[in-house]
């Protein structure tokens, strides 16, 4: 993949609100060691998971022949952290732009890939509740849990969500992806 030292200073500062953001959620916001801890947590789950899913659009994309590169929402971080003070995340920090014309099949194909780079780290996370120490359990747990909303409402056929492109471009690729990653999160919210 290439990057410009614009999209990759864009990509850091998302990781950083993101993760700052579910740390504010997870912990409320201190100068603690709950606090610093809640951060590095919230950096590998949710930022892993955020960066994963914005880097396989911009992956597929690129494969495609096509310019791809992340910008970061500065309004949108914003306000993703400020609602993280009220319990609530809406994370919406950015997206990849994509220059050069493409099918509607190739679009639906980039947008299905970040939901399903969700879906794999869900299952990933998952996996590794069952052999981190006890210590590290909060990164197996919230890795999961977080993978898994990501996956399911990144699937969510509203304008501007990859749902909408996937949906646009085989509604039995829509259906069978939604229902799974539907299915994967009720799995996750009753078990963990």
């Amino acid at each position: 993949m290439k990057f410009s030292r614009v999209e990759i200073q864009h990509l850091l500062r998302a990781w950083l609100f993101v993760s700052l953001a579910f740390a504010i959620l997870f912990s409320g916001f201190s100068l603690s060691g709950v606090f610093v801890t809640a951060f590095i947590v919230s950096a590998i789950t949710a930022g892993i998971g955020f960066l994963g899913h914005e880097l396989m659009h911009k992956y597929v994309a690129q494969r495609y022949g096509c310019w791809a590169e992340f910008r970061a929402n500065n309004f949108m971080l914003g306000l993703m952290v400020l609602l993280s003070f009220f319990g609530f995340i809406f994370a919406a920090p950015g997206g990849v732009y994509i220059k050069n014309h493409i099918t509607t099949k190739k679009n639906g194909i980039i947008a299905l890939a970040g939901p399903a780079t969700n879906i794999v780290f869900t299952v990933i996370f998952a996996a590794l509740t069952f052999v981190l120490p006890e210590v590290l359990m909060p990164i197996g747990t919230y890795g999961t849990l977080i993978n898994a909303w990501l996956g399911m409402f990144n699937l969510l056929p509203f304008p501007g969500i990859d749902g909408s492109k996937v949906l646009a471009w085989s509604k039995p690729i829509y259906g069978a992806s939604l229902v799974l990653s539907i299915v994967l999160l009720f799995i996750v919210m009753t078990a963990f």
